[in-house]
């Protein structure tokens, strides 16, 4: 008799501590659904193809046939010119930037993130800068692996530069010389967009940014250097394109130093 109350009290007892850590649990599903709802934003920004549509509308073909096969400004200033290049580059650093702004809009101007977030207990603080971080990878992914392109697209620097400056318009501006300084002496963009992604961290550290922020450095730049392997292998080969040249121009110039 003993043993069948105590099996009953310990059933009451587990449906007891499920119903109360329902109830608990229950004020956090509207914030973790308007968070999850802020980083497909973030993620179908960075999926507009900007440079397949330019293609698509100024020529009438799938820039990934052609060049690189990138959908970024690079590809689009040796395939379209440099007025479709420079259109594309805009748009796409627009595209990251907008993804931190709307979560930033969202934390500082929204009433319901702050009523949320004190219903749960989180800290403004705290939780702002992860989501920030989070969009910012949201978006990077969205514009190389584009759900309207079939998970293809451009390997994301301009998208980077435009979170970079939302996140931080020193640390952005920073990148921007490395980038730029690099390209004045190498005339190559590939060099320039590794040693930018690089500068990221750096810059992070020495501008004392937040935890997030350092780790959005270390994992954007090392996946933006990732997009980058057939340019590596192109430079060590000798063949990498400089800035305005086409690809198979610099492929059939073995003798030419990249």
């Amino acid at each position: 008799m003993d043993v069948e109350q105590n099996r009953k009290t310990g059933v009451c007892g587990v449906e007891a501590q499920s119903v109360i850590i329902l109830l608990v649990s229950l004020p956090m599903l509207p914030w973790f659904i308007n968070n999850a709802l802020l980083l497909i934003v973030a993620y179908l920004l960075g999926s507009i193809p900007t440079g397949y549509l330019a293609g698509r509308l100024l020529k009438g073909i799938d820039i990934r046939q052609e060049g690189s096969g990138s959908t970024g400004a690079t590809n689009v200033l040796r395939t379209l010119g440099k007025v479709p290049a420079i259109v594309v580059l805009a748009v796409d650093v627009a595209k990251g930037a907008l993804a931190i702004a709307a979560v930033n809009y969202a934390f500082t101007t929204l009433p319901g993130w702050l009523y949320f977030s004190k219903l749960v207990g989180l800290d403004f603080n705290l939780w702002q800068p992860v989501m920030v971080t989070l969009a910012g990878l949201a978006a990077l992914i969205g514009h190389s692996k584009s759900i309207w392109l079939g998970f293809t697209g451009g390997k994301s620097v301009a998208t980077s530069l435009g979170i970079l400056l939302a996140m931080n318009w020193v640390v952005g501006l920073a990148t921007l010389g490395v980038f730029g300084l690099t390209i004045a002496i190498t005339r190559i963009v590939s060099i320039s967009s590794i040693l930018g992604a690089v500068s990221v961290i750096v810059s992070m550290i020495l501008f004392a940014q937040p935890l997030p922020y350092v780790l959005f450095a270390i994992a954007g730049g090392g996946y933006v250097i990732w997009r980058h392997r057939s340019n590596i292998e192109r430079l060590i080969a000798g063949t990498e394109p400089k800035l305005g040249q086409k690809l198979e121009e610099a492929e059939n110039a073995p003798g030419e130093s990249a």
